[in-house]
């Protein structure tokens, strides 16, 4: 952290960006957010290297409470490797790391609703502690769709993001507003409308208001997609259906009713690459991307590694082969849960391992960087984020 700052290299908060955008003062670019589930410093240093050569500086690094379990990434070590890549490609000015689906279990909520409430709190604390100052909540998974009026379905939701928030806002650095983002429907789940939107923000706004506190920036909704793409049979990735209207929708009612700065795509990095600067156009404000990277490693990687890391899932992850999963189903959808323990393993590859799985996923964040229309966008972040 010490060096970084040295080196004008600094961890922020993207809130006054999302803002601007919520302000109609920018718009016409979809900023990427990047989950990094391995290779973390490796990725890092690529982005940031296309990041100067390009002027992007709207771009995101972010990881999920599942992902910090799974890839054994806990936020201060996530946050070293980014600043380090950072470091390493000589890149100046403000770094975004995000915590990305800060996710309520709906189980674990029902059995006990204050353990739950601690666990996000504590895992709030340690990611602020470590420098993430994006803090995306998802409490979507508490919403009742039985209950009759879509108040109610959000009820949950909207009391624990606005709960959520105050702790946030309780802690959070001076002078840093970190960035909050609230979800309205479930990723993987119906398509949201504006009218949930609006209800959800309707019970939202008066919680948070009530402490005279800055609220959400964004919201993430959903849209037709599901997490890493649903796999087919033979181990492809099933076409789905992508209602762009409820981005669009959802991002014109942030926009013109909140003030705030729109609408977040999840579960998109295994979407068609054609489909991606139809984002920006729609006025997408952030869109999510993380296995479509996972998948480039693994069809990159060295046969034995590869075939080590398969077996290593069919034998601890047995449970979760569900009836009528082909094993090629079963391993594209749980492959995620070998890249803790296999960590090291991946990272002390050598240049020559390495460089298929770099140069493929050189050429994909250069296109999403580009259809996501971020390029030159430095300008904007330097104008708005101190």
């Amino acid at each position: 952290h010490k060096i970084a700052k040295e080196k004008g290299i600094y961890s922020a908060s993207i809130h006054n960006l999302y803002m601007a955008f919520g302000q109609g003062k920018i718009k016409g670019f979809t900023v990427p957010a990047i989950n990094i589930r391995t290779l973390t410093y490796d990725s890092a240093r690529l982005l940031f290297r296309l990041a100067k050569k390009k002027k992007v500086g709207a771009f995101i690094f972010e990881i999920a409470r599942s992902e910090i379990k799974y890839t054994a990434q806990e936020p201060d070590e996530y946050t070293v490797s980014v600043l380090a890549a950072a470091i390493k490609e000589e890149y100046k000015g403000p770094i975004f790391l995000q915590g990305d689906h800060y996710q309520f279990s709906a189980k674990k909520f029902n059995e006990n609703r204050d353990e739950e409430i601690k666990k996000i709190k504590d895992l709030v604390k340690k990611s602020i502690d470590a420098e993430f100052y994006n803090i995306d909540i998802d409490a979507s998974t508490l919403v009742d769709l039985e209950k009759l009026t879509l108040s109610e379905q959000q009820k949950n939701n909207y009391e624990m993001t606005a709960l959520i928030t105050k702790y946030i806002r309780s802690i959070e650095p001076k002078k840093i507003t970190i960035s909050v983002g609230g979800e309205i429907g479930h990723i993987g789940g119906k398509n949201s409308t504006p009218e949930e939107f609006k209800a959800f923000m309707n019970g939202y706004l008066p919680l948070i208001k009530k402490s005279k506190l800055t609220g959400i920036s964004k919201v993430s909704v959903q849209t037709g997609t599901s997490h890493g793409g649903i796999p087919l049979p033979d181990g492809t990735i099933a076409k789905v259906s992508i209602d762009f209207n409820v981005l669009k929708d959802i991002s014109t009612v942030a926009r013109s009713k909140y003030k705030i700065g729109g609408s977040v795509q999840h579960g998109a990095s295994t979407l068609p690459n054609d489909l991606f600067n139809h984002f920006p156009k729609i006025n997408a404000l952030e869109i999510h991307l993380a296995t479509g990277f996972q998948n480039i490693v693994y069809d990159n990687l060295p046969t034995g590694l590869k075939k080590e890391t398969y077996q290593w899932v069919k034998d601890n992850c047995r449970d979760e082969w569900k009836e009528g999963q082909t094993e090629k189903q079963f391993v594209y959808k749980t492959r995620k849960k070998a890249l803790g323990p296999f960590k090291e393993k991946l990272w002390n590859m050598n240049v020559k391992e390495k460089k298929p799985i770099l140069k493929k996923l050189e050429v994909q964040f250069l296109l999403l960087l580009k259809k996501l229309n971020v390029f030159n966008t430095k300008k904007f972040v330097d104008k708005y984020i101190k």
